[in-house]
């Protein structure tokens, strides 16, 4: 079986409710209809007949008189069913009825009128039981005419309380989906407010569902992240062990001479030393990425930082005919955690004299908020800048490797500023390979 929708519903509910109205007000005023009916009756029939009441009055003794106005009257209208009886209620005329001769138990009266020293008496047809057929007539026209009118005004009135609703619901099986759904019409209402309340739900839904796939997003990202980091770790890790172990291994099996020991000790030792770094690196960034490393800021001076971390890299950028220059205010402060932004300056140059080539300038210099330190004749792809900050992503592999480092001092530099919330870049510039951090100079 089919099951009713809310508009059938209320349709039915509502025809019911007006036919139950209707019915109760019909028990009511029964009796009143049928007097109304009755009253209009009788005042219809004295007009039907006035003209021999007219005629009767005159005629008060002659009772053969009487009888031969009653017969001219009936001859004339011949639809009228009628007698006529003095004041014994002895029958003094009838009226031409086959009906009435026949049957006149059957014959309803419908009026008697007292004319001086008779009585006229019309009838209608044979009985019903009930009043005149032509009330019921008309009054099953007025039913009918208000039912029609009770079922115009359900359907309307099932209308205008369901379409909201079905618009509500088509919205909220669009809502399942997640697809885009239309803001409700405005309506001043409990059903308005309902709408208004779902469909605000809804966007919050949407809103938190966002959230909850950009956190899983994010999830994937750093376990994907994570997992990357170990995986390039344990490759980095099992290079020099694996050198350190071929090593000791040959010495083991005497495949080394005795004079050649200390040149293959001392290999071993520098694996030993890379390996010792390497693992420090990965602690740190594993401490930065756990929030065990927290920025302690304080007051110093930029000038005299720089100048502390210069020293080493001035004898390193010597040895490739690099010159390095500093154009920072001795009286130019900053409020920062000096140990951090030391380590940050210490990996920055140690990148610049590195990868600039040799005779080349490495400048260092303040431009309004930012810190600069600019590679001069070096370039690097566009497609590798971002990718710069990656764990173990080296440009030249081979020649980084060679030279001992690890691939994680950019590393290092991000997590540090972004722990400090210190805003940096790396670019390429017309001059050569540019790296800036922006901080507040007191």
């Amino acid at each position: 079986m089919k099951r009713l929708g809310i508009f059938s519903k209320v349709f039915i509910y509502t025809t019911l409710f007006f036919a139950v109205i209707v019915a109760i007000i019909i028990a009511l005023f029964y009796q009143q209809f049928t007097g109304i009916y009755r009253s209009q009756q009788i005042r219809q029939l004295r007009t039907n007949y006035q003209g021999l009441f007219e005629e009767l009055s005159e005629e008060t003794a002659d009772q053969h008189r009487i009888t031969e106005i009653a017969r001219r009257f009936s001859d004339d209208n011949k639809s009228f069913v009628f007698r006529i009886e003095d004041d014994g209620e002895t029958p003094l005329f009838y009226s031409h009825n086959v009906a009435y001769m026949s049957a006149p138990e059957e014959i309803d009266t419908l009026a008697s009128f007292n004319i001086g020293e008779y009585t006229l008496i019309a009838e209608g047809g044979q009985k019903s039981g009930w009043v005149n057929e032509e009330l019921w007539v008309r009054l099953g026209v007025a039913i009918g005419i208000i039912m029609v009118i009770a079922l115009f005004a359900a359907a309307v009135f099932a209308r205008q309380m369901t379409g909201p609703l079905k618009s509500l619901v088509n919205d909220t099986k669009k809502m399942t989906e997640l697809l885009p759904v239309d803001p409700p019409k405005k309506r001043n209402d409990e059903i308005g407010d309902l709408a208004k309340d779902v469909h605000s739900m809804y966007g919050k839904l949407k809103d938190t569902i966002g959230m909850l796939e950009e956190e899983n997003q994010l999830r994937k990202e750093a376990e994907e992240s994570q997992r990357h980091f170990f995986s390039a770790a344990s490759h980095e890790l099992k290079t020099p062990l694996a050198g350190t172990a071929a090593i000791i291994e040959a010495l083991l099996e005497d495949m080394i001479e005795f004079e050649e020991y200390p040149d293959y000790l001392r290999r071993c030792l520098d694996m030993t030393n890379t390996q010792s770094k390497l693992i420090s690196e990965i602690l740190e960034i594993v401490r930065y990425n756990d929030g065990k490393i927290k920025p302690k800021p304080e007051l110093f001076e930029l000038a005299a930082l720089v100048e502390s971390v210069l020293p080493a890299f001035r004898i390193l950028g010597e040895r490739k005919q690099q010159r390095i220059s500093v154009d920072i205010s001795s009286e130019l402060s900053i409020y920062a955690d000096k140990a951090l932004l030391g380590k940050v300056f210490s990996n920055i140059l140690m990148n610049a004299v590195t990868n600039a080539p040799g005779k080349s300038e490495i400048k260092i210099w303040r431009d309004g908020k930012r810190f600069s330190v600019l590679n001069t004749d070096t370039r690097i792809p566009d497609d590798e800048l971002p990718r710069l900050f990656e764990p173990f992503y080296r440009v030249d592999k081979s020649r980084s490797i060679s030279q001992g480092r690890s691939g994680l001092g950019l590393t290092i530099v991000k997590k540090t500023l972004d722990a400090m919330g210190i805003p940096f870049g790396l670019e390429n510039t017309d001059k050569g390979v540019l790296f800036w951090m922006e901080m507040d100079f007191k």
